[in-house]
């Protein structure tokens, strides 16, 4: 049964919301197209009529995560007009987010497996990566362009890597005093 274009552009959207949801939650290599189709509701056969591959799928993916990474930090910064920049340090630093990768930030959930992977790939999650790099700089004050930018990059490499590391270790005190001290270092720094 032929379905209507804009039923396949709802079907598209789906599928690469749900493997933008299954790869940081499992990584690349542990998705396979069936899983992502199923977990979108949708039989395995139409999967090539809207993609050329999974590593096409996989830069949609990229590109969905950091879209709605960037939504949700203009979200916060909007509802939190005094502090915008320390609304997004401390969501990004929650409990939340390190419990829940298929959710979360691309970068902490797949950053080491993104090195791995394609030319492609590793292109679209740097201009990605440039682009949540250029909204938190945004919310940075009283700085130059190149100061705010420099400082972005500073603060955005040690949310990641706390959010990584919390995630790695099996002691949840740990896990919590990492995100905790990374907030306490990293908040006074944002003015």
């Amino acid at each position: 049964m032929k379905v209507s274009r804009e039923q396949a552009a709802r079907n598209r959207d789906r599928v690469i919301a749900a493997a933008a949801r299954l790869f940081r939650e499992r990584g690349f290599d542990h998705v396979a197209v069936a899983d992502v189709m199923k977990s979108a509701g949708l039989t395995h056969g139409g999967f090539y009529g809207q993609f050329d591959s999974k590593a096409d799928l996989a830069a949609e993916a990229c590109r969905r995560s950091v879209a709605k990474t960037l939504e949700r930090w203009d979200k916060l910064a909007g509802e939190s007009a005094d502090e915008p920049l320390a609304a997004v340090i401390d969501a990004y630093l929650s409990p939340q987010h390190r419990d829940d990768p298929g959710r979360g930030c691309l970068l902490a959930a797949l950053g080491p497996e993104i090195a791995r992977q394609d030319p492609t790939l590793r292109h679209i999650v740097t201009e990605g990566l440039r682009a949540l790099i250029d909204g938190l700089g945004k919310l940075i004050p009283n700085r130059s362009k190149a100061a705010r930018r420099r400082k972005a990059l500073a603060l955005f490499s040690g949310m990641v890597g706390a959010i990584v590391l919390a995630r790695a270790v099996d002691d949840p005190a740990l896990s919590e005093e990492i995100l905790r001290a990374t907030e306490a270092t990293l908040t006074p720094q944002v003015s």
